[in-house]
């Protein structure tokens, strides 16, 4: 694992940019940040976990809200400095309760804000 993390360029403050995306539909549920720790522990584990830089600790996705995300490869650019996760996402994936973080778009030329994502409700799909 040592190798694979010395491959990997970190910004100035030890984060690299974590790609998250839905392996069954390739849809991309969010855009999150990790640290060393963050991809030992998603390794290890096998469970996505990142490093919140608001609250600058690490997490475990879905901890408290079981929208857990289980890795089924991951994978980083040519530059070295990005991520793609490929996972399993259980529930969903945004802190808002839409499946995706992606769930607005900007439509046609007057910017309208349209919303593209269907919202859960708790224990539906």
């Amino acid at each position: 694992m040592n190798q694979f993390l010395k491959e990997l360029r970190f910004n100035e403050k030890g984060l690299i940019p974590a790609i998250i995306q839905e392996a069954g539909t390739n849809e991309v549920l969010m855009l999150a940040y990790m640290n060393e720790r963050a991809i030992t522990e998603t390794i290890v584990t096998g469970r996505t976990h990142f490093w919140s830089r608001s609250r600058e600790k690490l997490w475990k996705k879905g901890e408290t809200s079981g929208c857990e995300q289980i890795v089924q490869e991951i994978l980083f650019d040519c530059d070295e400095d990005a991520l793609l996760i490929r996972v399993h996402q259980r529930k969903f994936a945004c802190h808002t309760g839409y499946k995706s973080c992606f769930y607005r778009k900007i439509n046609g030329k007057k910017g309208e804000i349209v919303i593209v994502g269907r919202k859960f409700v708790e224990g539906r799909k």
